[in-house]
């Protein structure tokens, strides 16, 4: 799995008469060990929740029900749209790439999965701050 950009990652279904099953496990199916589990639910529909990057811990975001959009940008500027409708794909969100969730379906649940404890100092919560810190580490490596 390339580890500085965004991608969905197919998660194994297992079907039988009795219903479906899919299942995060690191290695296997997770490119991190699993350290913090959060979801997000009850969402109005159509709504936006504010985005972020993180310095350093890295994410996966799964729609366990409905579909929730999720806009990214990576510190080359690449900007990428992903939806999320299926519990069995989940979205690598690698660290120091800008995301945000919005349009959630009526009773979306999103589930993230994250490499590290909650961490405020972690944040990054102001995109002009973002797109600065990146610019500015992308200037100080053409100068090396």
């Amino acid at each position: 799995m390339e580890s500085n950009s965004p991608q969905l990652i197919d998660i194994v279904k297992i079907s039988d008469p009795r219903g479906n099953m899919s299942v995060l496990q690191y290695p296997s199916s997770l490119p991190f060990e699993p350290v913090r589990t959060y979801w997000i639910h009850g969402v109005p529909s159509g709504m936006m929740r504010y985005g972020h990057a993180y310095y350093s811990a890295q994410e996966i975001i799964v729609a366990l029900s409905g579909s929730i959009e999720v806009a990214t940008e990576s510190p080359d500027g690449t900007l990428q749209r992903f939806t999320l409708s299926r519990p069995n794909q989940a979205l690598f969100i690698p660290a120091m790439t800008w995301r945000e969730l919005d349009n959630f379906a009526t009773n979306s649940v999103a589930l993230i999965v994250t490499d590290s404890l909650y961490d405020e100092v972690d944040y990054i919560r102001d995109i002009n701050y973002y797109h600065n810190l990146v610019r500015d580490e992308e200037t100080a490596i053409e100068n090396d």
